[in-house]
Order: C-alpha cells, then structure tokens, then sequence
C-alpha cells in the first residue's frame, strides 16, 4: 500500500517535492490556502493585462532544466522561453544609464566605458564566479543541510576564504566605479541581504546574470507553475484549492495528519511548503523547534511594495527589466536592515513584461510592474503606498523623459498586509530568510522537524535559500529525505 504524504501549500518547493515522491511511488495530495496553486508565484489578470503578482526575473535556467529532465521532461515541453536581449537596463540619473546586454563581450564593452581597464578585471571576475557557480550548483546547493561537513569537499577547501570575505570587499578591490559597483552588487538582491554581508563565494550569482542571462517565459513566470501543475497531476498528485491547513495533529511525537476546512487528514507524512514560522503554529508549543526568539534575531530577506499597473500607450526609454538606482543605494540599504524603517528615496524596479509579451497588454498598450524593497513589518496604509507610489512615477517620468501619470489606466497594489494575508508570510517578508554566512547551508532553518517523526519542511525559509531555482532544489531535498525514511 502506497504510503500518503500531505503537503501544505503548492509554490515551487511544494510542487517540485510533490513531482519527485508521486514518481517514487507515494500517495500526494496537495493542500492550498489560497483559490489558485503556485503560492507567491499568482497572477493578476485585469482588463486584458496581464501580470505576474511574485517573481519576475528567469534566471539559472539550467535548474529548471535539470528538474524537468528528471521526468524525461524539457521546459519545452511545458512553455516556450526567449532570451531576453538587452537583459536590462539601470537609471543612475537623467541621462545617466547602463545596458547589460544579452553577452558577456558587451557587457565588457558597456564596463569599459564606464572605467577604462575594468572590461578585462570583469572577465576575469566572472571566470572566478562560473568556477563558484559549477561548485555550488553542480554540487553543494543539492545537499540537505544535515551536517557542516557537506561544505568540506576537494573543490571548496580551496574556497574557504570566499566564505569569509564578502561580495562587497570582493567588488571593491577590483573596481572603482561607482555605477559598476552596483550593477556587480545588484544579484546578490535575490539572496535577500546586503552584499556586505553576503559570502564572496555567492558570486555565481554574477554568472548567473552576465554568464547564463536572464530569460523570459511566454505567458510570464506563471507558465512555469502551469508547467509543474501538468507535471504534477501526470503522475496523479490531487491539488486541492481554498484549503488551508489549521492545524497538524502529533501522536507519541509523530505527525499524523492535518485538520482541512474543519476536516481531518490522515497521512504517514506531512511536508510544508508554507512560510515555515507559520507551519509550526500549527503545532503545540512544546513541538516547535524555533522560538519566536529565534526567528526574532534572523535576517529576513525584505518585503516589498508592488504596483501593477496598466497604461494606454506603449513606453519609452524602458527595457523589460529596468532598475532605477538614482538614489543612494547605502541609504535604502540600511533603511531595510539596519532601521527596519520606509527609505525616503528609495530604490525601485520596474518590469514590462508586455514589451516582449503581447500576452501581457492589449495591442498598443502597455504592462508595467513596479517593486519597492522595504523592511518587513513596516508600516503599511494605503495612504503610505500613494505616497510611495507617487514618489517613485515622478521620478520615473524624469528619468525616462515621458509622460506616464496621464497614461495610467489603473493600478492595484500589494504590500506588508497583503504578503501576511495572502501567504502568512513572517514579518510580511517577500523573499524568505537571507543568505549570510550565519544563514548558509545547514545554519538554515531543518527541512526535517527535530521534534516531530515524519514531518519536513520545504522552500525559501529554509534549505538552501530564497529564490525560485533554490527553491525547486529544496523541494527535491526535501523529498529525498522522505524517501530516506523508508
């Protein structure tokens, strides 16, 4: 008889362990709060637009690739992806922006006119971080974070240094230019933590953006997870929506099963893909692992302030991806982690996707998704997200020389309350838990519950950190140490 796993929640993690134990031979059903799966990874449909609420950026493709070849499978076979060329662009001042194109050599081109000597510095630079990313993605991000020994191999003892040093120090010894600095610094964002306090050896985050690319799936991000959702009931995993999970039921410390809507679950194993501080809520007290003191003293990747908004005519002077990094960095920076406080010049982001997407926008108009990095648990009123939001769309119409506000056909946004309601998300954080050193590898939170037999965890509050890609390797770790069990 097939042994049953409950799994809480239907994000990346959740699906890609789903995909890995229904092929191994368990019973999976699929427990979603929410009434469409995907977790953080949803869309916003409004007026022929088109949006996608969660990530935005397909970066290390050769992770989903890996994961849909362990089912004989392509991404092909699921969506249909494009290169994105130029990758995106970065507003340092009117007037004032870099284009990191679709090759190295012209990325090095763009460097060297900045800073005269720096193309050969960057080659040299990016070298050293597709050695790091060949170690961490061939090898060590697919461990379990069980013990410390997992980092100790022939190819990271030589890389020792890199885990006490910074990206920061690492940038700066070899560049000058301020600009440059940034754009080098501006990967490690998906870590969730400053670069300077961020390992040097998470440089391979420099190959995925300048080695690998960024990419773009037709259709959005969602496409993925739609992907993943075929997959998934191939190999007859049951997904159940607007079901969430109220609490987990111990007997003689083991997990038993869940109550669902009022309704008890039984199973042999429960496996959370849910914000993991919240997961274990739903336990008694004296089965929780972490105290709240615990998670009190962590490092939280940041939430953010998001605006979706439709516009009546197509825009200039704008890339799919475009980053607006005209304020001071350092200042944003310490607002998040140091001040846990609103920046009063903050930094933004903005996708549009409907420039490579027709499925984004109706014909002739246009997409537009902007992203503010904030401290968790700031204060968040409507009245606050105007402000910021008027904030940031004049400086866009400077920046970019265009009128927009006249152009907007709507908008609707998603903050601290929203990442909270929607997802239970700790503190309102957006990406999970960041990766410092203190935060790396087996100093994460246990994808196997230390108190509680036969109950796991899984995604970017724990192994091996926040983002999609780490996020499908953590659904397979998790489900490999189920498989262990038996």
């Amino acid at each position: 008889m097939k042994k049953k796993v409950a799994i809480i929640g239907s994000g990346f993690a959740s699906l890609a362990a789903a995909c890995y134990l229904a092929k191994d031979g368990y019973e999976i059903e699929i427990f979603e709060k929410n009434a469409n799966i995907g977790g953080r990874a949803r869309q916003l449909k409004k007026d022929g637009f088109c949006f996608d609420i969660g990530p935005t950026w397909y970066w290390m493709p050769d992770v989903f690739e890996r994961f849909f070849a362990d089912f004989g499978k392509k991404p092909s076979d699921y969506y249909e992806l494009e290169k994105l060329s130029p990758a995106y662009k970065v507003f340092f001042g009117k007037e004032d922006s870099i284009t990191i194109e679709d090759s190295l050599d012209k990325i090095c081109d763009a460097f060297e006119t900045e800073e005269p000597g720096s193309s050969k510095k960057l080659k040299q630079f990016i070298e050293e971080a597709k050695n790091n990313y060949d170690i961490a993605i061939k090898d060590l991000v697919y461990r379990p974070g069980v013990s410390p020994l997992e980092l100790v191999t022939p190819t990271t003892a030589g890389k020792i240094g890199q885990f006490f040093s910074t990206i920061s120090k690492e940038v700066r010894k070899e560049f000058t230019n301020k600009k440059l600095i940034q754009i080098l610094e501006f990967p490690v964002l998906f870590l969730g933590a400053k670069a300077s306090n961020t390992p040097a050896f998470y440089s391979f985050m420099n190959y995925a953006d300048f080695g690998l690319g960024t990419w773009h799936p037709k259709g959005g991000m969602y496409k993925v997870i739609e992907g993943m959702e075929s997959l998934a009931k191939s190999l007859g995993i049951k997904i159940n929506t607007n079901a969430p999970v109220s609490e987990i039921f111990v007997e003689h410390d083991t997990a038993t099963g869940m109550q669902v809507n009022g309704k008890k679950i039984e199973a042999d194993y429960i496996l959370s893909g849910a914000d993991y501080h919240h997961t274990e809520t739903l336990l008694p007290e004296y089965k929780r692992q972490y105290k709240e003191s615990y998670w009190r003293k962590k490092t939280f990747a940041p939430s953010a302030l998001l605006f979706f908004a439709g516009f009546d005519k197509k825009l200039e002077n704008v890339t799919h991806h475009t980053l607006f990094f005209d304020t001071d960095f350092e200042k944003h920076a310490k607002a998040i982690y140091d001040d846990a406080e609103w920046p009063e010049n903050p930094l933004f982001y903005a996708s549009f996707p409907s420039i490579t997407d027709d499925a984004a926008a109706p014909n002739g108009k246009e997409a537009g998704i902007f992203l503010i990095p904030l401290a968790p648990d700031v204060e968040d009123t409507p009245e606050i997200r105007e402000k910021y939001f008027q904030k940031i769309i004049t400086r866009f119409e400077s920046l970019t020389n265009q009128n927009v506000t006249d152009h907007l056909l709507f908008k609707e946004s998603f903050c601290v309350k929203d990442f909270k309601e929607e997802y239970n998300s700790y503190k309102g954080n957006a990406y999970g838990l960041a990766n410092t050193l203190l935060q790396t590898a087996f100093l994460r939170p246990k994808l196997k519950s230390k108190k509680v037999h036969r109950l796991f965890f899984t995604g970017q509050l724990s192994v091996p950190g926040p983002g999609v890609p780490p996020s499908l390797i953590s659904g397979k770790l998790a489900a490999g140490l189920i498989q262990k069990e038996n």
